[in-house]
């Protein structure tokens, strides 16, 4: 296959290697597995422009993204546009897309198990038309990021650090709105701290991200009003991976769901794989089963 990488110079571990051995490296792996692969090395700022001229080029099979969580959702979106297979290499701090294809985290295991990969198909979804690989958030997870963008960090233990005062900070008076809940089950309106839809159910492990991207369901995930120090001890059991034992959240899944905020706030926001939008008065989420191509990673 001809696979066309774009490496985010800017983005997650990358910034701080040599990206042109990194490349050599990758064409190495690449070409021993039968493949033709060219690395584009990229800004942060123009990689959206470049993955999108990929898609719209012919001939090209695969378009491989290498950048953090962002980076990968921003190439979700187009490969799901577009058609065109997506491949990832897990360069962020979290990697909760690489961790749902369960790819190595080790980025020269990566190249070795997506190499030696085939195309298939996994589930992606969307809020109000916009793509998504892992989460939409509103509430506490979204004044958590929106606290978090105001620090400066330079590496993955610096991002953990400042994601722990950030919960500090949204601690000392944790969010609580109007939300109406309505799924097939039906319609509700509830009082809530947070609200978080997943592509596909999140999983049990310490890290929350889902297990599995075929199941095509949402999971949906509310968080009742919460008290300072409830918020706190739910941020430990999220750490711990210990959240579904907490009596301030309740969960379900669903195929689609519209969320809708009757006194929202005109400065709201939401986040979205972990970049922040404006919160829209309603937002309609659906899962998209096996709508979206990647190559998916083979054995080591």
């Amino acid at each position: 296959m001809r696979i066309v990488a774009i490496l985010n110079r800017d983005g997650g571990t990358l910034r701080t290697m040599d990206l042109e051995a990194f490349g050599k490296q990758a064409v190495e792996i690449f070409s021993r597995n039968g493949h033709a692969l060219e690395c584009r090395i990229v800004a942060g700022r123009n990689v959206e422009t470049e993955l999108r001229r990929v898609a719209d080029t012919r001939g090209i099979d695969v378009m491989l993204a290498a950048g953090g969580d962002g980076t990968i959702s921003t190439a979700a979106g187009i490969a799901f546009e577009s058609g065109m297979p997506l491949a990832v290499l897990p360069a962020g701090t979290m990697n909760l897309f690489a961790r749902a294809l369960q790819l190595p985290l080790d980025l020269t295991a990566a190249m070795e198990a997506v190499a030696a990969g085939e195309i298939g198909a996994v589930d992606i979804a969307t809020a109000n038309g916009r793509a998504f690989v892992h989460q939409f958030g509103v509430g506490v997870h979204a004044r958590l990021v929106r606290i978090r963008e105001r620090m400066t960090y330079r590496s993955r233990i610096g991002k953990m650090l400042a994601s722990l005062r950030a919960i500090a900070e949204a601690a000392v008076r944790p969010p609580e709105f109007e939300a109406e809940i309505h799924t097939r089950n039906g319609r509700e309106r509830l009082r809530v701290s947070g609200i978080a839809v997943s592509n596909n159910p999140l999983g049990d492990g310490h890290i929350p991200h889902a297990d599995r991207l075929d199941a095509g369901l949402l999971g949906v995930y509310m968080a009742a009003p919460i008290s300072t120090w409830a918020l706190i001890r739910l941020a430990v059991d999220v750490l711990l991976g210990k959240w579904r034992t907490s009596d301030a959240v309740t969960e379900q899944e669903v195929e689609q769901v519209t969320l809708s905020f009757p006194r929202r706030k005109h400065n709201a926001h939401a986040v979205i794989d972990g970049e922040l939008i404006k919160l829209a008065p309603s937002v309609t989420l659906k899962v998209h089963p096996g709508a979206l191509k990647v190559l998916l990673p083979g054995p080591t």
